[in-house]
């Protein structure tokens, strides 16, 4: 089996999907090959030669391969203007590696004002027209050389993202075309997504022979008529280029649980999506860490958990994995004691990312966050303390808030300005199968008939333009969030942020 990650996403760390099943699949006698179609397009395109009119794409273009070999090396990391510019700059030759009219790309993203991923006849249009998607060459040049002596006709692609839906319907339509005997297989978090939508009716079963909602491992031996108790394993990073992506060094991606051991926020499209938490034992992931670090020495472990459990975080202070590592926490008890967090950097945490989502009480209330304002500013506290950089991330215009209560969280983030090393600003959406919609007036669905969520009239009028004009007007232009958004690593944002702590640089230069 060919298992694929389509274009287009950030390209700083191997696909954690792809692995985990790649793992599964070989530790139970079942062969395959992994392709990293983001990371090669990617560099595809910031290879080919370019003919540019105005300065900066000149400059970007003759100094791409100087830049691509920076984003690698640790020491750029310690000068954020010099970071700033190799990234801007990389990013320019890659946008202007394009010249297709309504399309853009980013490091981070991929746009057509053309067609949209959220409407079925534009995917399908896009998978009819492959030969017209700007990835096409790469894909006519790259997939023959993959699918040569492939004994097994099976072809499964991990769809996660939005910017990764019109390439990866692009490529699916050039397989069906091109390669008529292998069946193919599409899973993945967008997948998912769609799959459990209360809307949802499968536009695609001339396309794709399977669909796969949810973790794939058990469904993939079973398509592949494997034993039927597999046995665990796992991700395997075999086949993929592990020097070639961008950062300072190898991350290692790695689930210890997938959906959330919390599960009760309001606003939470894994709660509307129905998604059960499951989690390893904490002796199985640092019996798999301790197996993966010792075989790759990677510069950092990421951990894609929606929450690392307190359980886990209390395993790793004992038995310490000797890598750096990073990943979502929620606000807990143990983080609010100066003690533990010191234990926890010790154990090699650099950066959390943290939900924290509002500065008003009653706003976290309502959406059953599960925390209280006084804990949060004593974990921001310990934290800053025990020298673990922060990532906060806020939410905007939920239906409980209003302008005073958002100016209460930009009271509480400038309060506390100098415990917060980075902030994500989002503004809110509401989930198609939330709970809240039963208690809202929604008008209509977002988007096209794969949209996810709703529109809804706010019930404080705090409508998406009041929040927009509120944040760019009032929120970011505030001294103190001003300073701290200027350090968001640009494109790349948290998945380079743990590089920008001057601790965690001293530990690899």
């Amino acid at each position: 089996m060919l298992l694929i990650f389509p274009p287009l996403a950030k390209a700083c760390e191997p696909p954690a999907g792809i692995t985990r099943l790649a793992g599964s699949l070989r530790k139970n006698n079942q062969q395959c090959t992994l392709w990293d179609a983001n990371i090669e397009s990617q560099l595809y395109f910031l290879s080919q030669p370019q003919t540019l009119a105005d300065t900066w794409s000149k400059r970007a273009y003759k100094n791409v391969r100087q830049n691509i070999a920076s984003l690698r090396d640790p020491e750029l990391y310690s000068n954020i203007d010099r970071y700033q510019r190799a990234v801007r700059d990389t990013n320019r030759t890659l946008s202007q590696s394009c010249s297709v009219p309504g399309i853009t790309i980013s490091l981070a993203d991929y746009q057509d004002t053309q067609l949209s991923p959220h409407e079925s006849t534009d995917l399908l249009f896009a998978a009819k027209e492959y030969q017209d998607n700007i990835f096409f060459p790469f894909f006519r040049e790259r997939l023959p050389q993959l699918l040569e002596g492939q004994k097994d006709k099976w072809i499964g692609i991990s769809l996660n993202y939005l910017s990764q839906a019109l390439p990866t319907f692009a490529l699916a339509g050039f397989i069906k075309k091109q390669y008529p005997t292998y069946k193919l297989i599409v899973g993945g978090g967008l997948i998912t997504s769609w799959m459990r939508s209360p809307l949802w009716t499968n536009p695609f079963t001339d396309l794709f022979d399977t669909l796969i909602a949810g973790p794939g491992e058990e469904a993939l031996l079973k398509i592949m008529n494997s034993h039927p108790s597999p046995k665990y394993a796992p991700p395997d990073f075999t086949d993929l280029p592990l020097d070639d992506y961008l950062a300072p060094g190898f991350i290692l991606p790695y689930n210890a649980s997938t959906g959330c051991y919390w599960n009760r926020c309001s606003f939470c499209p894994e709660k509307a999506e129905g998604s059960p938490y499951k989690k390893l034992s904490s002796e199985q992931v640092l019996q798999d860490l301790q197996e993966l670090t010792t075989k790759h020495t990677p510069r950092l472990i990421h951990f894609l958990d929606n929450a690392v459990a307190p359980s886990l975080m209390k395993k790793i202070i004992q038995q310490p994995i000797n890598t750096d590592w990073y990943g979502f926490a929620r606000i807990s008890p143990e983080l609010s004691d100066p003690i533990f967090c010191k234990q926890l950097r010790q154990s090699g945490c650099v950066l959390l990312k943290l939900g924290i989502e509002s500065g008003s009480q009653q706003v976290l209330d309502a959406m059953d966050k599960g925390i209280n304002l006084e804990s949060v500013e004593k974990a921001l506290s310990a934290l800053h303390k025990a020298g673990i950089a922060t990532y906060v991330y806020l939410l905007f215009g939920t239906p409980a808030e209003n302008l005073a209560e958002a100016q209460k969280t930009l009271d509480f983030t400038v309060r506390n300005g100098e415990k917060i090393n980075f902030l994500n600003l989002a503004v809110f959406n509401l989930p198609l199968n939330s709970e809240e919609r039963h208690s809202l007036q929604v008008h209509g669905f977002s988007h096209g008939d794969l949209g996810l969520y709703s529109d809804f009239s706010h019930p404080k009028g705090w409508d998406r333009k009041a929040v927009r004009q509120f944040l760019n007007n009032e929120f970011k232009t505030q001294p103190t969030i001003r300073r701290i958004l200027q350090q968001d690593p640009p494109f790349f944002t948290s998945n380079h942020a743990p590089f920008m702590i001057p601790s965690t640089m001293e530990a690899q230069l």
